[in-house]
């Protein structure tokens, strides 16, 4: 079971801190990766971490503003998201991935959270 929290309203420029907790699987044995969905859009792959911490992925539109980063001890992955912007706003889902490194593909992820708003105003 993945738990996403941390979502809500910022104003543009600001930052949230989304966290992802884990539960019913060896952690650090997954690939984890965060997607977005923004309303009556596809869901889009945002960042990914591999499961050692040692390769991080991001797409075009979030590099230099978000951050991807996980705790085994914890369980838990996290995405540090500054200087929002408003097409930043979506429902954020985290996603794990059995054993491999991380992808951008959403089919490639075989567990899924059920999502947390963000919402960035302008």
């Amino acid at each position: 079971q993945l738990v996403e929290s941390g979502g809500g309203l910022v104003q543009t420029g600001g930052s949230l801190r989304l966290s992802c907790a884990a539960s019913g699987l060896t952690f650090r044995n997954y690939a984890m990766g965060w997607f977005r969905q923004a309303p009556g859009k596809e869901r889009n792959f945002v960042a990914g971490i591999s499961r050692s911490d040692d390769e991080t992925i991001y797409r075009d539109s979030v590099k230099g503003r978000f951050t991807i980063s996980r705790d085994n001890a914890k369980n838990t992955v996290y995405l540090q998201m500054n200087s929002l912007k408003p097409e930043d706003t979506a429902v954020y889902y985290c996603a794990a991935r059995m054993g491999l490194p991380p992808s951008g593909i959403h089919n490639d992820y075989h567990y899924w959270g059920q999502g947390t708003q963000v919402t960035v105003s302008s």
